[in-house]
């Protein structure tokens, strides 16, 4: 039974130097890689049913840009201003409400009869 270890090779490569056989890099294997798809995914476009019509009529090709620019562009402020007016309108809603509770607690006699006239008004309006 032989216990030692195998002998070490050293071995020339090819720049000239030399170097033991256990520390040569192995050598890569083929091996086979994915294969990568590109999926390019895109917005439908724009409609420009709009822009054609308008440049058969024979307005001129600014006009239409205009359109094509400042169009979105209101559509986006009359969307935030109905916003603000509908956060208004909820914001007096909520404030009558609370003066209407304010004045039912507080009031006494005097607030509830003045709540129930305020009823009777509203209903009689209806």
């Amino acid at each position: 039974m032989n216990h030692l270890p195998e002998p070490v090779r050293v071995v020339q490569l090819p720049d000239g130097t030399y170097t033991y056989a256990d520390h040569l890099p192995t050598p890569i294997q083929s091996v086979p890689m994915p294969q990568v798809i590109h999926q390019h995914i895109h917005q439908a476009p724009p409609d420009r049913t709009v822009q054609r019509i308008a440049l058969g009529s024979g307005i001129g090709a600014g006009t239409v840009a205009a359109g094509v620019y400042f169009g979105p562009l209101l559509v986006g402020a009359l969307t935030a201003i109905a916003a603000n007016l509908a956060l208004l309108a909820f914001l007096a809603a909520v404030m009558a409400w609370g003066v209407v509770s304010v004045v039912k607690s507080v009031g006494g006699p005097d607030g509830k009869a003045a709540a129930k006239t305020l009823a009777r008004t509203r209903r009689k309006g209806k």
